[in-house]
């Protein structure tokens, strides 16, 4: 039999936790899964690192593996004496097994059901991508879901099979929730159960707003004369545009607070949306725009570099 590292392949300490095992398989699982990877070898990963999984979350399984020993990866080795009636089968021929059947057939995985195994076997779990766009995220949308996930003959061989279903996404979701669908897995076998699809959210650039949670902010362009004097202006949101009035003196980078006019949160209202300040220039002017600035220019006492003068000053007489 070879040996194969779990803790290794899922870039863990032999001393994780059970949520440390969880989080690095969830992050590769993510990275190597074939409907979303374009990384060589990507599919070869994502079952190596769901046979690592498979076997350290389980603290039964866990416990029968750490007892087997440590050796390299790919090397030779039989189980220690007695191993087989601790935590298996006495019936166990470790000749024909590779470790992948052997953990499988300690609580009736799928390969123990390839060989006739006689216990329950629960449905795999599979995690895809929800890609969703904001406004889908505020009012809620129904998604059309499409996989092409293994499922087993009654012979235990695997074969891949499109699936098809919808998933209804709650208004409220936000980038990097996880929604569980149960039962909308992989098919149990042996009157196992089947396994649950999680949907990882994603929500998709928009042209205008940029999410943060379930605040939005917006890029709120302003003439120099509006942030000066004040004004009331026309602001974007995903309910339609609504009037904004903008404080006199008002700089750019400000963030102005239009409350509740973010993303909902599930039972807890709404966020807000901010608008970011921009003082924008007029591209061209006319003749009587000009003079106007240079009546300004010629009639202000505002220097906006009085601090660097200062520092100059104060450099020059220290020197």
């Amino acid at each position: 039999m070879k040996y194969k590292d779990y803790y290794k392949v899922l870039g863990v300490e032999r001393n994780a936790s059970a949520d440390d095992i969880r989080k690095a398989y969830r992050k590769l699982a993510h990275k190597y899964h074939p409907d979303v990877s374009k990384e060589t070898g990507a599919k070869e990963k994502f079952q190596e690192v769901g046979e690592a999984y498979d076997t350290l979350k389980n603290p039964e399984k866990r416990a029968a593996y750490d007892q087997l020993g440590r050796y390299q990866p790919g090397q030779d080795f039989q189980p220690p004496p007695d191993w087989g009636r601790q935590f298996g089968d006495t019936h166990f021929s470790f000749d024909d097994l590779d470790l992948a059947d052997l953990f499988a057939g300690l609580s009736g995985g799928r390969r123990a059901h390839a060989r006739g195994g006689r216990f329950p076997i629960p449905g795999e779990d599979y995690e895809v991508a929800a890609q969703i766009t904001l406004e889908q995220a505020a009012h809620g949308a129904e998604l059309d879901i499409n996989l092409s996930v293994p499922e087993y003959d009654e012979h235990g061989v695997p074969r891949r099979v499109p699936r098809t279903f919808k998933a209804r996404i709650a208004k409220g979701a936000s980038e990097g929730q996880r929604l569980r669908l149960p039962g909308k897995g992989g098919k149990g076998c042996n009157g196992g159960r089947d396994g649950d699809l999680y949907l990882n959210v994603k929500l998709l650039a928009h042209p205008r707003f940029r999410p943060s949670g379930h605040d939005l902010y917006i890029d709120l362009p302003l003439a120099p004369w509006e942030a000066v004097l004040g004004a009331t202006v026309e602001v974007p949101t995903l309910d339609g545009a609504v009037r904004l009035k903008v404080p006199a003196g008002t700089r750019a980078g400000q963030q102005l607070r239009l409350a509740r006019r973010g993303l909902p949160r599930p039972r807890e209202g709404e966020g807000d949306l901010y608008a970011v300040v921009q003082i924008v220039l007029p591209a061209e002017l006319n003749e009587h725009e000009r003079a106007l600035f240079k009546q300004l220019a010629d009639g202000s006492k505002f220097n906006p570099r009085s601090h660097l003068e200062r520092e100059v000053a104060h450099a020059s007489r220290a020197h």
